[in-house]
């Protein structure tokens, strides 16, 4: 199963990507996280229901100083998992 989130609020410059990145990798989940132009954080995840409903979950709620006002998420093919590695954040320096 293949998802993709949009997160928007006040989700860059409170260390959500490395959130993100750190409650994929303990769910074992592939894919990536970026911050978008427009400010907000997003997500492509592959992994079973169960832990991609846990990330959901944890998207929510997100890390201390942020503020979590929407959640926008669609299922994606699952060829898109095609090339999804171990769960990485992209454009960090």
């Amino acid at each position: 199963m293949v998802l993709h989130f949009l997160v928007q609020g006040r989700v860059q410059g409170v260390g959500f990507r490395w959130f993100v990145h750190r409650e994929a990798s303990e769910l074992d989940l592939h894919g990536w996280v970026r911050n978008t132009e427009e400010g907000d954080v997003e997500i492509v995840a592959s992994g079973s229901a169960d832990d991609l409903d846990e990330l959901r979950r944890s998207l929510r709620k997100g890390p201390r100083g942020s503020r979590v006002d929407h959640l926008i998420e669609h299922y994606l093919d699952e060829n898109e998992a095609e090339g999804l590695e171990a769960f990485r954040i992209e454009g960090a320096w």
